[in-house]
């Protein structure tokens, strides 16, 4: 990878995003309106004695869930529109190579998933009272990595996709098992043994866990560090197999 290229790279997506103000709201104003129904939902429930509340629980894994759902849509259309409008075949016609791109979109996205993240992660807090013995810093950092995650596996689906509603299509195929098997209904430990062998292989598992972790401890643990180290590789290892599945154009 140029360094300079994917700095340029980068510096056009979110400047393409930046004028986009459909998708500025669903990044920023949808996530505090689903943690708004989440919190009064759940307000009403005790916390049991020393454990934390409903809403606690589930709040503290949505702010990790918010980035995964919404980049992952916005990246695929995203990168289909390029694909089918011809824009990707002349960026490709210059020095850009395809690694430079999905990088680049990768940490773009990555940015607007950490500020995304940072807007509900202080109304979860400060507005709701979200209580977690760890940082919230920590919660900010594993949401940014599940935006990136969720971005390199929008861009690995967009590759099969030949129109708009096919992107769309992959949500429930990609989204959401990874939902449902990461614990948050269920733990994982008490699922059937091949449900279990299958979340254990799902990514968004381990960013629940590293959440979970975060919400349980005053300190980063090893499990989390581990976990976080799972996503990421993850995470890289989808945009280098998008790399080698990008087409310049849709058929």
């Amino acid at each position: 990878m140029n360094p300079r290229i994917l700095s340029a790279t980068v510096t056009r997506i979110l400047r393409q995003l930046r004028h986009d103000r459909r998708t500025v709201a669903l990044l920023v104003a949808v996530p505090t309106v689903l943690l708004t129904l989440i919190y009064y939902m759940y307000a009403d429930q005790p916390a049991p004695p020393g454990q934390p509340s409903t809403f606690d629980r589930i709040a503290l894994v949505m702010l990790g869930f918010f980035p995964f759902i919404i980049m992952f849509l916005v990246t695929s259309i995203a990168m289909l529109r390029e694909r089918t409008t011809g824009t990707l075949e002349r960026l490709l016609t210059t020095p850009l190579g395809k690694t430079d791109l999905l990088f680049g979109y990768g940490i773009a996205f990555g940015l607007a998933g950490a500020v995304q993240a940072g807007i509900a992660s202080a109304v979860a807090y400060w507005v709701f009272g979200l209580q977690t013995a760890g940082s919230s810093i920590l919660v900010i950092m594993i949401a940014a990595l599940n935006a990136v995650l969720a971005v390199a596996l929008g861009l690995l689906c967009s590759a099969f996709a030949r129109t708009e509603f096919q992107a769309v299509q992959f949500m429930p195929v990609v989204v959401a098992p990874q939902l449902l098997l990461c614990g948050l209904f269920v733990p994982r430990d008490e699922m059937a043994g091949w449900l279990q062998a299958i979340s254990d292989v799902l990514p968004l598992s381990y960013a629940v866990e590293a959440l979970q972790e975060v919400g349980a401890h005053a300190e980063p643990t090893g499990t989390m560090w581990r976990d976080v180290a799972i996503v990421a590789a993850a995470a890289v290892l989808a945009l280098v197999l998008a790399a080698a599945t990008l087409r310049r154009r849709s058929g």
